[in-house]
């Protein structure tokens, strides 16, 4: 099955999962309760993705100054999912990424992690730039300001990327009730 450029359904067989920057510092700065929830929502995305072979990847900003991936999310990375380090805040600057992108050969890119204003933003534009269709999670991005959030989120929506959430993901990916996973991937979300 071929994507037509207008599709805006996520499709399991198109689609990567890109986790920005959910690391030890950066994490800590977050409201508690938002990152709470973040972590949350990352863990069903990365459970369905690991169940329906969705290609993970997943950066980690200068992890050397500040941490590395949080280790509620690290530990439901699955073995094939592929890390990032960069100093730069567009995973798109970073070196490789691009090679990593092209080798799993999907044009859907689902973004989730922090900080929504930052990395999230200027990655999701320049990837939606480059021809991938950009899906924000807004459910499982967040920024340590609820303003600086909401912003992001409009700016993405302004921008043409797709915001979207957790459930709308998931629900998208398996497509029907009929699916082999679907019991598995709908208790995730319960």
């Amino acid at each position: 099955m071929s994507l037509s450029l207008n599709e805006k359904l996520c499709h399991a067989q198109h689609s990567q999962l890109l986790i920005i920057d959910i690391q030890d510092r950066l994490a800590s700065a977050m409201p508690a309760d938002v990152l709470e929830k973040v972590i949350k929502q990352n863990n069903v995305l990365l459970n369905a993705a690991s169940e329906l072979g969705i290609p993970v990847i997943h950066s980690e900003q200068y992890p050397k100054g500040l941490g590395n991936t949080v280790a509620e999310i690290s530990q439901h990375i699955p073995d094939t999912g592929v890390s990032i380090e960069k100093t730069c805040f567009s995973c798109s600057e970073a070196d490789g990424f691009y090679d990593v992108l092209a080798k799993n050969k999907r044009q859907q890119i689902v973004i989730t992690g922090i900080e929504s204003h930052i990395c999230v933003l200027q990655s999701a534009i320049q990837l939606q730039r480059h021809g991938y269709t950009v899906y924000v999670v807004e459910d499982a991005v967040c920024s340590r300001k609820k303003s600086n959030h909401k912003n992001a989120i409009k700016r993405l929506r302004q921008s043409g990327v797709i915001i979207t959430n957790v459930e709308s993901v998931v629900f998208e990916w398996l497509r029907d009730a009929s699916h082999p996973a679907f019991k598995t991937i709908s208790a995730l979300i319960k």
